[in-house]
């Protein structure tokens, strides 16, 4: 299984964009694609269906060696044994959390992820023990309404500040802006609709995956 660091398309299953297509075979095409990360994320969703997708789920991105990654519920995560969790800012420091040790359970390998939407969120998700800390999101998304663009200033600051864990920006990153994140020192992204929009997967995730920087 690949590092966390050495990834850099960070993909997802989303239900909100399933629209009838099988999530199993979005996650294969996206595993074909050169995705390094899917996330299941399923908002509305109770955790015991997101815990049944999820095991169907991991053996595909198992044997293509996609780190898999659950959102919302760290603890599905660790009773089935895959690799990452995510969280957002109001379900982890919102919610009383200081140190992501407090949502994992005992001994679990379970690396957890959170959210960030400026310098001190980044800052404060670092100190909690954060495997990784996303950056968004960058442009306006469908995926977060009513949530405003942190813009590319933010990106600016995580190039020239993070440098102990991988962050990825999120948020609104598309075909048409990618060169312009990747100018801001992005080296790593989170695509949600410019990938699962399109009428060809697979394509999509290998054309992000071609302009991506070959090192991180």
């Amino acid at each position: 299984m690949k590092s966390l660091a050495d990834c850099r398309l960070y993909t997802f299953v989303d239900t909100a964009y399933f629209r009838g297509r099988d999530p199993l075979n979005l996650a294969a095409r996206l595993c074909d694609g050169g995705a390094d990360l899917i996330q299941l994320r399923a908002k509305d969703w109770p955790a015991d269906r997101v815990e049944r997708l999820a095991a169907q789920l991991l053996p595909i991105c198992d044997m293509n060696g996609v780190l898999l990654v659950i959102n919302d519920h760290p603890e599905v995560a660790a009773r089935l044994g895959v690799p990452l969790a995510h969280l957002g800012q109001e379900d982890f420091f919102d919610a009383g959390r200081t140190h992501v040790s407090q949502v994992l359970p005992p001994g679990s390998k379970v690396r957890l992820g959170l959210s960030s939407h400026a310098p001190q969120e980044a800052e404060r998700a670092l100190a909690a023990g954060a495997a990784y800390v996303a950056v968004g999101p960058v442009y306006p998304t469908p995926t977060k309404p009513g949530r405003p663009a942190v813009t590319l200033d933010y990106v600016r600051w995580a190039a020239t500040t993070i440098h102990d864990r991988p962050w990825f920006a999120i948020g609104g990153i598309n075909a048409a802006n990618l060169d312009e994140v990747l100018e801001a020192g992005a080296t790593r992204i989170c695509i949600v609709s410019a990938i699962l929009d399109s009428p060809d997967v697979t394509a999509a995730c290998r054309e992000f995956r071609r302009r991506l920087p070959s090192k991180v």
